[in-house]
């Protein structure tokens, strides 16, 4: 995939399930090694032992809090002690409420707010510090929502944290720019995810101009591209990976 020949690195949170799982096999396929960081140690076993089945000794499983400084950067000194490097980063995990303003407790908005925006700072931060050093440039993928642009009625921290995964993919584009590390996100639209015993079940009605809801390869396809050598000249870009959706209201 890349013409110099070398095994690149790609660090991928929430990769135990849903789309940083489908991103972490993609990128494995196509020859990066992959560290698959999850919180839930066994979701992140699990991939882990399956990507290597396929590809030995291409995955590697890390699990952390991303909402926590020390273990963000001991993550990522995990990463470089493994493989050497990073030279991808999909920052994909996040977390969703289902209330409004009114019903919102500040406990359920603080752990929204830090696990899909939070987490963002943290990781690029220490990530970007990894790439800067060793002078090789890099990309950073930040998964968004359509909820950052068009607010639904039922949802109040999670809009919120994605319109500012939304900014500050555009901030840190200039800041990282002399570093040649590209910076750009990726924004689904209702996407088809397993959920937890105690979520509700996410068969969406389907308000696209597809046809069908968004699946976790659709996002992983797109990302796949955004760290191709085709994609070296865009930076503080976002994928709508929606389906027309925003159209379709």
């Amino acid at each position: 995939m890349f013409e110099d020949g070398e095994q690149r690195v790609a660090l991928i949170t929430g990769a135990g399930r849903n789309v940083g799982e489908a991103i972490a096999r993609s990128f494995a396929s196509l020859g990066l090694r992959v560290a698959v960081a999850d919180a839930n140690a066994t979701r992140a076993d699990r991939i882990t032992s399956s990507i290597n089945q396929a590809y030995p000794e291409r995955a590697h499983a890390i699990v952390a809090d991303v909402t926590r400084a020390a273990e963000v950067d001991g993550m990522v000194r995990g990463v470089v002690d493994r493989f050497g490097r990073i030279d991808v980063l999909v920052n994909n995990v996040g977390i969703v409420d289902r209330k409004p303003i009114l019903e919102l407790e500040e406990a359920e908005w603080d752990r929204v707010i830090n696990v899909s925006l939070k987490s963002v700072f943290l990781v690029t931060r220490a990530v970007g510090r990894v790439m800067a050093d060793a002078g090789r440039g890099g990309r950073i993928i930040n998964l968004g929502s359509t909820t950052g642009y068009v607010a639904p009625n039922n949802r109040t921290a999670y809009p919120a944290a994605k319109a500012g995964v939304l900014h500050l993919t555009r901030a840190v584009a200039i800041q990282l720019a002399p570093h040649e590390i590209r910076v750009n996100s990726i924004t689904p639209n209702l996407v088809a995810t397993e959920v937890d015993r105690d979520e509700p079940p996410r068969n969406y009605p389907i308000k696209n101009l597809v046809g069908r809801q968004c699946q976790p390869q659709d996002v992983a396809n797109a990302a796949v591209f955004l760290i191709s050598p085709g994609a070296e000249f865009i930076t503080d870009s976002d994928f709508l990976v929606d389906g027309g959706s925003m159209l379709a209201r």
